[in-house]
């Protein structure tokens, strides 16, 4: 599936901006004091998840399995783009930022940057390297 969007690069950039696109939306929704914010599940999981998702697709969209270097920009335009994320909820009544949801977001960013990197190796390793278990 993940070699499917990296033959399918335009796809995979329509997604990543897909995740980017509800990040900001779900960033914008405002909450009256003392009401729960933002989404129905927990917070820690949809800041690390929707990073996660992000930094995945982003990497997916950049490397396309080939040169593994571009993780870096993928880590760092992640990691930025969480940061103003959480600028961004300054500005949006009954929000607030955090160091710590900026830290979820990185957390999720570093989760999905090693996750593709290891698909990556495991995939591009040749099959007589890979020897079975043997009892």
């Amino acid at each position: 599936m993940i070699s499917w969007f990296e033959k399918h690069n335009k796809f995979s950039w329509l997604v990543t901006f897909l995740i980017a696109i509800f990040i900001f939306y779900t960033s914008s929704l405002s909450f009256k004091k003392g009401t729960p914010g933002g989404i129905a599940i927990l917070p820690t999981a949809y800041h690390i998840s929707a990073f996660f998702f992000l930094a995945f697709f982003l990497s997916i969209s950049l490397i396309k399995g080939k040169n593994k270097i571009l993780i870096l920009p993928a880590i760092l335009l992640s990691v930025i783009y969480g940061i103003t994320d959480e600028l961004h909820q300054l500005f949006v009544q009954g929000r607030n930022s955090s160091l710590f949801d900026a830290s979820l977001d990185t957390a999720g960013i570093l989760f999905a940057s090693v996750f593709y990197l290891i698909i990556l190796e495991f995939r591009n390793k040749p099959k007589s390297s890979i020897k079975p278990l043997r009892k």
